[in-house]
């Protein structure tokens, strides 16, 4: 397809004058006013001319742009009313050739168990605030969904594709194994936002398992035991875990019957561990 025309800085101020738009730390909007930072994301999302993607929280449109521009299906979900409205606007407007390939959903992404469509990919500049919680659903929720590609807050990014034993690995960093495989894919400059983070990003890529480790109850079990694990972390797991088996002998007793040492620690422990652990009676 031939380039399309993205949004850039005075087009990004300009959308946002016309809707009476001021980016709030509530809703952690900053928005993508750099062409080649959303072509670099998705370039590293591997996005294919006839894929399906989700985008949440597209905002002004700029990532939606880039997508739409490689030959995709979006599926853009987008909390804010006045943003939802404009967005098909936008793209008529710059795009008018790929429109029809675009739809738009007014709603809270934590929300959302149905889409009119199956995505193969989601690919996203995430709200920095419930950007765990909003990739953790949208993988629980849609199994088609294979790969994809987020931009996040540095410190979040980093501590969901750490490895055990990483100082920032825990709770959303054994969750997102669960699914597949994470690594941190290039730093993103603050320069490229409007209003200007002060924090850095990060893009992290995935690729899910090709099948869960285990079923529905399975993943609700390994979580809640994540969670104690890691609730309070420097306790050892015999004492972590005491909550979730009655008393710390208890959860001794099952550590070693999935071959784990109740000394140890949940930052010791990868998915499989815990997916062990889960599995005691």
């Amino acid at each position: 397809m031939s380039e399309l025309r993205l949004l850039g800085p005075a087009e990004i101020r300009d959308l946002a004058e016309l809707l009476d738009v001021t980016p709030t730390k509530k809703l952690g909007q900053n928005f993508v006013i750099d062409a080649n930072t959303v072509r670099r994301i998705v370039r590293v999302a591997g996005v294919q001319p006839g894929d399906t993607v989700v985008e949440v929280g597209p905002g002004l449109g700029s990532l939606t742009l880039g997508l739409l521009e490689v030959g995709a299906t979006v599926i853009a979900v987008e909390i804010d009313r006045r943003l939802a409205a404009q967005l098909p606007k936008t793209v008529s407007t710059l795009a008018p050739d790929v429109a029809d390939a675009l739809t738009v959903i007014h709603q809270d992404a934590m929300t959302i168990e149905e889409l009119p469509q199956s995505p193969t990919r989601l690919v996203a500049n995430l709200p920095y605030n419930v950007s765990v919680p909003v990739l953790l659903h949208f993988l629980e929720h849609f199994d088609s969904i294979r790969s994809g590609v987020v931009m996040v807050q540095a410190e979040v990014g980093f501590r969901v594709a750490a490895d055990p034993g990483s100082k920032v690995y825990g709770a959303p960093s054994v969750k997102a194994a669960w699914y597949g495989t994470w690594r941190t894919a290039g730093n993103v400059s603050r320069q490229v936002f409007w209003p200007v983070p002060n924090v850095d990003s990060v893009l992290v890529a995935f690729e899910r398992h090709d099948e869960q480790p285990g079923d529905e109850a399975l993943r609700r079990r390994t979580f809640e035991l994540v969670d104690a694990a890691f609730q309070q972390r420097r306790k050892m797991l015999r004492q972590a875990l005491a909550p979730v088996y009655g008393d710390s002998a208890t959860a001794s007793a099952a550590l070693e019957a999935a071959g784990l040492a109740p000394t140890d620690r949940g930052e010791q422990l990868g998915i499989a561990d815990f997916v062990a652990l889960a599995r005691v009676p």
